[in-house]
């Protein structure tokens, strides 16, 4: 029916331990589901699997094999080892080949933007999966985008998706799915007004230093400033000798009339 077949073992709700010697012969725990049966609780090998999602994905059409049973079934869910990712389970959801189903599909770029090559501009994907409608049969594996004649401020909207016959997509027509931007260049500040900058962000500071300085020991040297209680005066600089104190003997001098 399918080119995948998967042969798969049922069993019954296990232990923790026996789960856990399930997986040390190379086995995981799975289940299957859907198209109005009863869910089935199975076991796989675990190589087996990781070669269809290698090979085809999620989306990989699988016939799976119960004893004497076989079903259409898609893989709906896996779960990983945290550190070493090996596969820990897995569920199967079966489903009619005579139905559409909804599904993801991988978006991939194709080719070589002009704008990015020659205009040095940066692609950007904003859409990694589509969300689309088929039948089983008609899933693609992923959706190419030919980005070959995109020139900078330009892109590829959903519309414009070459899409395989029977495959309906699941999202507003002019969603961007690709485009080329143009790189904007900030020019940074020469250092030398980077200096002057720095330079008149300290002014303040000395400003204040030297009026505390003023108002230590300079206060006298200002014009028409009062000295200080007990200061002595400051020095002018004038040749002629200060006066004397009154009572005051003059220095080289004999009292007349003696």
């Amino acid at each position: 029916m399918n080119d995948i077949v998967l042969e798969a073992e049922q069993r019954l709700l296990a232990t923790k331990g026996q789960v856990k010697a399930m997986r040390v012969k190379g086995r995981i725990p799975g289940v299957a589901y859907g198209d109005n049966e009863a869910a089935v609780t199975l076991s796989v090998d675990e190589k087996s699997v990781a070669a269809i999602l290698s090979k085809g994905g999620r989306n990989a059409l699988i016939s799976l094999k119960i004893g004497e049973s076989s079903h259409a079934v898609l893989i709906k869910e896996i779960q990983r080892h945290p550190i070493t990712r090996a596969l820990r389970h897995v569920d199967f959801h079966r489903i009619s080949l005579k139905k559409k189903i909804e599904t993801k599909v991988p978006v991939h770029v194709k080719g070589e933007a002009p704008g990015v090559k020659v205009g040095g501009g940066v692609l950007e994907h904003l859409v990694r999966e589509i969300r689309v409608r088929c039948l089983p049969t008609e899933i693609p594996a992923s959706l190419e985008v030919d980005i070959s004649g995109l020139q900078l401020n330009q892109g590829v909207r959903a519309k414009e998706l070459q899409l395989p016959p029977g495959v309906e997509i699941l999202m507003d027509a002019e969603s961007v799915i690709v485009h080329v931007l143009t790189v904007h260049v900030v020019e940074e500040a020469p250092a030398a007004d980077a200096a002057v900058a720095g330079a008149a962000a300290t002014e303040p500071e000395v400003i204040k230093k030297g009026k505390v300085e003023e108002g230590e020991e300079g206060a006298a040297a200002v014009p028409g400033a009062k000295p200080a209680a007990g200061a002595k005066p400051a020095a002018t600089g004038d040749k002629k000798a200060a006066a004397p104190a009154a009572g005051a003997k003059p220095e080289g001098k004999k009292p007349e009339g003696k």
